[in-house]
């Protein structure tokens, strides 16, 4: 099997929605453009495991321009775009294997299918390829030179393998190039968060207690969006500093078992695990819906909740409704998973556009300079971050200035004080 798609007769369709978010990454179209001339990537076999959007259908195009041979799974059960999947094969002759809700098998099927590549360099958005490649296909390794990962959890999971001495092979951290974290986790967690819970529930936002777990820069932009739209913004934090920045930001700061009984709407945006837990489920108002953005479903106890629950029934498309024993109720929506992808359609491509762009160029990076790279986490270039932005803001039309040789000179010298 040299895919595995839902169905191919939506090729079509995903085409023209892939061609749509591509007139809005202007930045990885001339990456795009440069590969198809130069081919920095000829002939590596890549496993790229991702979320399955129309704006990683441009990134597959783009490595596929430059010469890369690849294979793509989901990296998340619920946020595969069948359309885009049948246009990635159909369409545009990548091997592609993703359908939005297979079951935990088939995910790990599909990851299977992306290993059997037998890549050398690995894209993960999760770890997971990574994790399965260490922990059950060890003799994959031999033909890996290095790999990228795009996501926080994922870099948390990498970084906790190379302090235990198990990660095998440089992996670049996309996740923290400032062009990656600084406005899609910002800008496009803030808005796709707000927008699947919005497509989920049909619920006004104004008014309700908004309560966010997490203040990093997803939470950042999940409150900024959720503010914007007339929520009282509760944030709970463990870390003192972040919690700092959020009360001089204006909202409310206090810990979660004291915001279980306000919230409306919680989110939960932290990496971690259990952050909604049961203690929490015994006060909470009925009504109220919780909800998760960060990668993986284990940030919201799923199973004490059903535990819980005298009853459970879907009352909207993954909108969960469960009854407790004393007649309250909670809506979970999409089994936990990532709410802006399963229940929206994931980050606008305006901002994909320069997270993608740093996929590429890592990737190209990495081809380059594995041989003398250690196996660990390394970080984005700072010329890649710094090139980026310019394309971009070249990209939208705004100038900046340069400086002068007499500025550049006064910066770079010690000498002068107080005149």
């Amino acid at each position: 099997m040299d895919h595995h798609v839902k169905d191919l007769g939506l090729a079509a369709a995903g085409k023209a929605r892939i061609e749509w978010a591509d007139q809005d990454m202007p930045v990885l179209a001339q990456i795009r453009e440069r590969f198809e001339a130069e081919k920095p990537l000829a002939g590596m076999r890549t496993a790229a495991c991702l979320h399955v959007t129309t704006e990683t259908a441009n990134l597959m195009r783009t490595l596929k321009a430059g010469g890369a041979d690849i294979v793509l799974c989901a990296s998340n059960p619920l946020s595969t775009q069948d359309d885009v999947a049948a246009a990635l094969v159909a369409e545009y002759g990548i091997r592609t294997y993703a359908i939005k809700g297979e079951d935990t098998e088939t995910y790990y099927s599909h990851i299977d299918a992306a290993i059997e590549h037998k890549p050398q360099i690995t894209m993960d958005d999760g770890a997971d390829v990574v994790g399965r490649i260490h922990a059950e296909r060890p003799e994959m390794l031999e033909y890996i030179v290095g790999g990228t990962e795009e996501t926080t959890t994922g870099v948390i999971r990498l970084k906790a393998m190379a302090t235990d001495g198990a990660l095998k092979y440089p992996i670049v951290s996309v996740n923290d190039a400032d062009t990656k974290h600084l406005f899609d986790n910002r800008y496009g967690t803030g808005q796709s968060t707000i927008d699947g819970i919005i497509r989920a529930t049909n619920r006004l936002i104004a008014g309700r207690n908004v309560v966010i777990t997490g203040y990093g820069w997803c939470g950042r932009g999940a409150a900024m969006r959720a503010e914007g739209l007339g929520a009282n913004v509760i944030i709970c934090e463990v870390e003192p500093l972040k919690a700092l920045e959020a009360v001089m930001d204006g909202y409310r700061v206090m810990p979660a078992n004291e915001a279980a009984a306000l919230a409306d709407i919680w989110i939960t945006v932290t990496g971690d695990v259990h952050t909604i837990d049961a203690h929490h489920f015994e006060v909470m108002k009925s009504g109220a819906i919780i909800c998760n953005s960060g990668h993986f479903n284990v940030e919201i106890n799923i199973p004490a909740l059903r535990e819980m629950a005298v009853s459970e029934r879907e009352v909207r498309p993954l909108v969960e409704e469960f009854t407790m024993a004393d007649g309250r109720i909670i809506y979970l929506l999409a089994d936990g998973r990532l709410v802006n992808l399963s229940c929206a359609e994931g980050h606008p491509a305006s901002v994909m556009d320069m997270s993608f762009a740093n996929q590429a160029l890592a990737a190209e990076w990495m081809v380059k300079n594995a041989a003398s790279l250690a196996p660990g986490v390394h970080p984005v270039p700072e010329d890649i971050d710094k090139s980026i932005s310019a394309l971009k803001l070249a990209s939208m039309g705004v100038k900046i200035d340069v400086l002068t040789p007499e500025q550049e000179a006064y910066l770079a010298s010690w000498q002068e004080g107080t005149v």
